[in-house]
């Protein structure tokens, strides 16, 4: 039997993918559990027309993603704490700091967790951070420390 796959079932397929399964393992198990449909004429252009709108939709959020690290790219963050002997700082400052003051200054609203940061700064002066917006696209923004 052909089969529409609904979910990832190990050792058939992934969601989306078509698949060829013995009929009594579609019919007693995937298709009663949720884990297929029976791949019909209609439910195989469902499943194309579906496909295209992801396709489409995953084309304007890349696009969008390469105009916000355009600006990001063109833009510097000003971070002011306080430092000890020789620029060396008191803490540091992590993704959340860069984050919080990205927001503030600059009305840009970027998750944490999207900041490629190693290890926290911990030094005064000019650093560029890498931030992830979208699978290929990659950020550059400059923060100045000022103490």
């Amino acid at each position: 039997m052909i089969i529409i796959l609904l979910k990832d079932v190990k050792g058939t397929g992934k969601a989306g993918e078509v698949a060829k399964v013995s009929d009594g393992y579609a019919r007693n198990l995937l298709i009663p559990k949720g884990f297929a449909m029976e791949a019909t004429e209609g439910n195989v252009r469902s499943l194309e027309k579906q496909k295209s709108i992801a396709e489409g939709k995953k084309a304007d959020e890349l696009s969008k993603a390469k105009e916000l690290a355009e600006i990001i790219g063109s833009l510097s963050v000003n971070i002011k704490t306080k430092s000890g002997e020789g620029g060396k700082l008191f803490g540091s400052i992590t993704s959340k700091d860069i984050a919080e003051a990205l927001k503030e200054q600059h009305k840009i609203d970027i998750d944490k967790k999207k900041f490629l940061m190693p290890n926290p700064i911990k030094t005064a002066g000019e650093t560029t951070v890498e931030i992830k917006i979208f699978h290929e696209v990659v950020a550059t923004l400059k923060v100045s420390i000022n103490v």
